[in-house]
């Protein structure tokens, strides 16, 4: 006879996700999923204050809380994080701010956005003002800090109009390093794109992401940027989208970014962006190992010549090589045939 499990009529606490330490995570990383900004931007907001969990203030990095339990406030407004993830390209022209507001009035990358139809976005990195060029805008805060951290090294193609023309020398002093301001600025590629009377147009590329980093690069050799047009970040490009417009990430330029992010990790260990398998063998193949064909030995090692071992007849009539551990390796002709 089988018995059916009574149901628990436990009148004791609930258990919840705080107790069992699962579903927590950090403050800052539950900030950014919201849309407040990247993880180091919602670290500044908790160290000023701004952010309570439950009616308490929490100025600690550490803090943790637990969705859908833990009510979290910032400035007074409550922060939930979005349920759908967006991801938006924008062209920004010269003269507009990389920010969401201005205390004194001036064009902000939102005024370029609709009103409506667009949850909480914010932009991953600057440009200067007078800088046009990609713009990324999302409310994925775990994507804007990967591509913003130097340690993920994500590209950044620039196409620099500066005053004067550069010679081969000075374009190798951009790839070797410069000293601006106490600090070490170098770009990984500089190339002369043309030249016309009293102006170039250089393509550098950058993953350093440090402050004016293009314009303190051309005025440390002495050419100052006259324009300055920000053409790529990681796998995406502007292409020929019109300068005030903006347009969502197709899934395969999101899927590029997330690897430009991620690395290897996001391919797997061993795994080659074409899905072909790159892994080293973790051991070496015994001697006369056969392949999955059976056509070659699975070893490193080159396959032994047929006819070049010698043999040795012995007394009982079967042919042996000098090498004992090389038998294995001795197949009949037939064998070579049919593998």
């Amino acid at each position: 006879m089988i018995k059916q499990r009574k149901p628990n009529r436990s009148t004791g606490p609930a258990v919840t996700g705080r107790q069992t330490g699962g579903g927590e995570e950090r403050l800052q990383r539950y900030l950014a999923r919201a849309g407040l900004g990247s993880r180091r931007s919602c670290e500044t907001l908790i160290l000023e204050g701004r952010v309570r969990v439950n009616g308490r203030v929490a100025a600690e990095l550490g803090t943790k809380v637990v969705p859908d339990l833990d009510k979290v406030t910032c400035d007074g407004k409550p922060v939930t994080p979005a349920q759908t993830l967006v991801y938006l390209m924008l062209h920004k022209p010269a003269g507009v701010l990389t920010s969401l507001s201005d205390p004194r009035d001036r064009p902000v990358i939102r005024d370029l956005l609709p009103a409506q139809g667009l949850p909480r976005l914010f932009p991953v990195g600057r440009l200067d003002y007078q800088t046009e060029g990609l713009v990324l805008l999302t409310n994925d805060g775990a994507l804007a800090h990967g591509l913003m951290h130097p340690s993920f090294e994500v590209e950044k193609e620039y196409l620099a109009k500066v005053r004067g023309c550069p010679t081969p020398d000075d374009l190798v002093r951009l790839k070797a390093g410069v000293i601006s301001d106490g600090e070490r600025l170098r770009a990984t590629q500089a190339e002369m794109v043309r030249s016309g009377l009293g102006s170039a147009w250089l393509k550098l590329i950058v993953h350093q992401g440090r402050y004016h980093e293009i314009r303190r690069l051309c005025d440390a050799i002495g050419h100052p940027v006259l324009r300055l047009q920000r053409v790529r970040v990681g796998p995406l490009v502007l292409g020929k989208l019109p300068k005030g417009s903006w347009r969502r990430l197709t899934p395969v330029e999101l899927t590029g970014i997330r690897r430009a992010v991620k690395g290897d990790k996001a391919l797997g260990a061993g795994t080659s962006p074409t899905g072909r398998n790159t892994r080293t063998p973790s051991r070496v193949a015994s001697p006369g190992a056969r392949s999955r064909r059976g056509a070659e030995p699975v070893s490193s090692a080159p396959r032994p010549v047929r006819g070049k071992p010698v043999r040795v007849t012995g007394r009982s009539g079967v042919r042996r090589t000098a090498n004992p551990y090389a038998r294995s390796r001795m197949r009949s002709r037939d064998d070579w045939r049919t593998g």
